[in-house]
C-alpha cells in the first residue's frame, strides 16, 4: 500500500497535466486605429493600445451577414462569385458554386480539371441564356363573345430566369474565343452551375 502522501502527490500531478492538456482559448484579434491613422492589429483592448476599434469593411461585413451560409441567392449572386473565382484564377473559389451532388469521385477530378483550365484563361463576360420564347397562343377572336369589362386584367407575365450561363473567353493569350455553357441548378434555394 503507497503512503497518503504519495497517493496525493500523484493525483496532483495528474490534475496538473491533464490541465495542461485543455485546448488553449482562441485569442479574439481586433483591428485598432490610432489618432495617426495607424492600423494596429492586438489580442488587447484598444485602448490599450491608445486607439479606437475600427468596424470591420462593409464588403467584409456583408458576406458575414450573407443569408443561407454563403450560399448564392440568386443568379446575380452567382455571377459575382464565379467573376471573382476567374479574376483571382481560384478553381476551388468556382469550385464552391458547382452542384456536385450525386458525382462521384472520377468525376469530380474531371470536373475540378476542367474548372482549373477554365479559370486559367481570360475571362470576357459571363453571359445569361434565357429560354426560348414559347409559341405565340392562337389570336383572340376581334370581339368578345361577352362582355368582359368588369373582369381583372391578366397579370403580367413573371419574369422569366435564365437556363444557363455562358462562359465568354479567349484561348491564353491569343484572340480565338472560347465558350462554356453551365446550366443552372437550384437546390436548397440556392443557385448552382453544373454540366
Amino acid at each position: 500500500m503507497l503512503p497518503a502522501v504519495v497517493v496525493r502527490f500523484v493525483l496532483v500531478a495528474l490534475a496538473l497535466c491533464a490541465l495542461s492538456w485543455a485546448p488553449a482559448a482562441p485569442a479574439q484579434v481586433k483591428q485598432c486605429v490610432t489618432p495617426e491613422g495607424q492600423q494596429i492589429f492586438t489580442d488587447r483592448s484598444c485602448a490599450e493600445v491608445g486607439g479606437t476599434e475600427r468596424a470591420p469593411p462593409r464588403a467584409a461585413a456583408a458576406a458575414q451577414n450573407k443569408p443561407g451560409g454563403g450560399c448564392a441567392r440568386s443568379v446575380d449572386d452567382l455571377v459575382f462569385e464565379m467573376t471573382g473565382a476567374f479574376d483571382a484564377h481560384d478553381a476551388n473559389r468556382l469550385a464552391g458554386v458547382y452542384h456536385w451532388t450525386g458525382m462521384s469521385g472520377t468525376g469530380a477530378y474531371d470536373v475540378m480539371a476542367r474548372l482549373d483550365a477554365l479559370v486559367q484563361r481570360p475571362l470576357l463576360d459571363i453571359v445569361r441564356v434565357m429560354p426560348e420564347e414559347p409559341e405565340p397562343a392562337e389570336p383572340a377572336p376581334p370581339f368578345p363573345a361577352f362582355d368582359d369589362s368588369d373582369a381583372e386584367p391578366a397579370p403580367p407575365p413573371r419574369p422569366r430566369a435564365p437556363v444557363a450561363l455562358r462562359i465568354e473567353q479567349t484561348l491564353g493569350n491569343s484572340i480565338t474565343p472560347s465558350r462554356t455553357v453551365f446550366g443552372l441548378q437550384k437546390h436548397f434555394g440556392c443557385w448552382w452551375i453544373k454540366g
